[in-house]
């Protein structure tokens, strides 16, 4: 006798409902409550899969006609939600196959493959040829592993792949266990060894190279995917996944891209930096910029220019560029690089200085001379640790200096 009626009442079927008629109830029902067709009728979609869940399981069916949804939550089912199926989607999904109009098919797996790329390819634009390998039906058997006929519905899982065993863990609770089957390795059927495709040896799939042509458009970024759909691995039942190209960027020896921004680093000599100076730039696509600046266009150490247009071109509308931005630093002349007598000549060229910073000559022997000398600063320090603890006279031999005014001025 059953206890409860909720379940049949919501498949509308009375509570002695074969399988067969189980199954067009919710196909009708679902179809009908689908979120994607009724948006409001969420609740509606979701207690119809809870009900056909339970009601199509043999295990859980007669313990909900013994003892209600009371008794399927004691038993550790959830009320319907703990059969394996995470969502009413997923029972949706299953029953249909695959092939249900609103495309919520089941797909098998996703393949990622990565692919080093140059600027130059970003850039200009380039197509690669990628070799992979991936299972395909195979075309002798179409994917039945054996012979038209032959193969046998397996008796231990009923053609499911998955057995269901119900463990009693203490009297009123029991648990549910889902695994292989291990009769036909989850494959639902059974085929004789006489009967199995001699090319695919029963497996359904064989395993496959496929060369891939892949279009790299101009203006793409590092880690960029580029998705060929339904082109991953084949399996009966299922709808192929993807294969994925993710883009890896090479680092390049002169340019750096941020954004659709490239950037590079330029040395100059002092008199350049001064003078004005012509430089040529070879481009990504090989062409010569010739960069320049004019006499009296003072450039300082550290100075950041840009030309317009001769960035990256933007993905999808490659006419359109970024900057081409430069940082400048400025090279020194080595020590004693003019005599002493040129020097002054120098001297009348430069700007003069805008305030008198040097000593009147009268006074130079009121100052302690301290002459500069090069210094590593990490090296300092440990001078500065080792000479912690010494006596003044000591400290005053190691040729440190305090630069300071003397008390008497």
């Amino acid at each position: 006798m059953v206890k409860e009626m909720g379940f049949y009442d919501t498949l509308g079927v009375q509570a002695n409902a074969t399988l067969d008629e189980l199954k067009k109830a919710y196909r009708k029902l679902a179809l009908k409550y689908h979120p994607d067709k009724n948006p409001t009728e969420g609740e509606k979609f979701k207690q119809i899969s809870q009900a056909y869940e339970v009601l199509s399981d043999p295990q859980k069916r007669e313990i909900y006609d013994r003892g209600g949804e009371k008794a399927l939550k004691e038993g550790g089912t959830g009320g319907g939600g703990g059969g394996g199926f995470a969502s009413p989607m997923d029972i949706f999904d299953f029953f249909f196959g695959g092939g249900s109009r609103m495309q919520r098919e089941r797909k098998g797996k996703n393949m990622v493959h990565q692919i080093t790329v140059s600027l130059e390819e970003l850039y200009n634009g380039a197509t690669r040829k990628l070799a992979v390998q991936k299972n395909c039906i195979c075309e002798r058997c179409e994917g039945r592993g054996s012979r038209k006929g032959a193969a046998q519905v397996c008796m231990s899982c009923h053609g499911t792949g998955m057995q269901v065993r119900v463990h009693q863990l203490l009297p009123g609770m029991v648990q549910q266990v889902s695994t292989v089957c291990s009769s036909c390795q989850g494959q639902g059927q059974r085929i004789s060894h006489k009967d199995r495709c001699k090319a695919c040896g029963g497996r359904k799939i064989l395993r496959q190279k496929k060369i891939l042509e892949v279009h790299i458009d101009k203006g793409m970024k590092d880690g960029q995917k580029i998705v060929f759909h339904g082109e991953g691995d084949q399996e009966p039942g299922l709808e192929p996944g993807d294969i994925i190209i993710v883009l890896d960027l090479r680092e390049h020896s002169l340019f750096t891209r941020k954004g659709n921004d490239l950037v590079m680093s330029m040395e100059l000599q002092l008199v350049e930096a001064l003078c004005g100076f012509k430089r040529p730039v070879q481009t990504l696509d090989n062409r010569t910029l010739l960069v320049t600046s004019h006499p009296g266009e003072l450039i300082k150490p550290e100075d950041t220019k840009c030309i317009l247009n001769e960035g990256m071109p933007t993905y999808r509308r490659p006419f359109e560029k970024g900057l081409l931005v430069i940082h400048f630093s400025v090279v020194f002349p080595p020590a004693n690089f003019l005599p002493k007598n040129r020097l002054k000549d120098l001297k009348r060229y430069l700007p003069e200085k805008t305030s008198a910073e040097e000593p009147d000559s009268m006074d130079e022997d009121l100052y302690i001379y301290a002459e500069l000398e090069d210094c590593d600063l990490e090296s300092r320090r440990r001078h500065r640790h080792q000479y912690y603890y010494m006596d003044e006279d000591d400290y005053a031999s190691t040729g440190f200096h305090s630069l300071s005014r003397p008390s008497s001025l």
